[in-house]
């Protein structure tokens, strides 16, 4: 874990009891770092090391994304002066709070594609602490957590299987609440070019549905097809108000 100095905030801000003792009318906390991780639903997030949080080349085009972007440094790091935090308004330290987590998640989704960063969330991968894959000839294989959306507030996190090479949701909707720009969309890619020998082989078998034994009649199967996407197509059609029962064709 991270290493620093501990400080004085209202619990309330973080969301968490205090460590400290209830008798000598302190409110010490952990690390902020320590406390953000050990947080529920954050268990896909690995630690970043404090030093890579500070480098400014690291944090290039984050500044705009929060407001008082130094102060939020800062505060992540545990460096944020006692008596500023102190001082601020209830209203003030809860936003410091979001604007932090948010600051985190995107330094996150950086630190992640470097080669400490990949260590970090290969050990995690290995404990299948993404989860494992719902397809029954996946046979439990780990998946790796991704965006598909760079930009935040975008699409929420999703799960991807290296061996059938879908994507799947969160199971928990604590996870469901993650940002997906907090591990973008090149970690995965990144993390099995990386890693080769994590690569699993894809399965090979895969459900043929049938009746009393016999397999379903291909032309069956392709007439089901085509009704599917017929019926895709129709409710595309509709949503985006265009009368079905005029006849097509360009406009001239």
């Amino acid at each position: 874990m991270t290493e620093g100095k501990k400080h004085n905030i209202p619990s309330s801000a973080v969301g968490s009891p205090s460590s400290g003792s209830p008798s000598d009318g302190s409110e010490y906390v952990e690390l902020w770092i320590d406390l953000f991780l050990v947080k529920k639903g954050h268990e896909y997030f690995c630690d970043i090391d404090p030093d890579y949080i500070t480098d400014r080349f690291n944090l290039m085009n984050l500044q705009k994304t929060v407001s008082k972007f130094s102060m939020v440094i800062q505060y992540i790091v545990d460096e944020l002066d006692e008596n500023a935090i102190a001082n601020m308004s209830q209203s003030k330290l809860e936003q410091l709070e979001i604007d932090s987590k948010k600051t985190y998640g995107m330094i996150h989704a950086r630190y992640i594609i470097t080669t400490k960063g990949l260590q970090k969330m290969a050990g995690k991968y290995k404990n299948s602490d993404f989860g494992r894959c719902p397809r029954v000839y996946c046979n439990g294989q780990p998946l790796l957590p991704i965006g598909l959306s760079d930009i935040p507030g975008v699409e929420s996190v999703k799960l991807y299987c290296p061996a059938c090479e879908d994507i799947y949701l969160p199971k928990s909707t604590r996870h469901n609440s993650i940002d997906g720009a907090y591990f973008g969309t090149s970690f995965a890619g990144m993390f099995l070019q990386t890693f080769p020998e994590l690569v699993p082989r894809h399965p090979v078998k895969k459900y043929i549905p049938k009746v009393f034994g016999f397999q379903l009649h291909k032309q069956a199967q392709l007439a089901r097809w085509q009704e599917l996407q017929r019926s895709k197509l129709q409710g595309r059609l509709t949503d985006s108000n265009i009368n079905l029962n005029k006849n097509g064709g360009y406009k001239s």
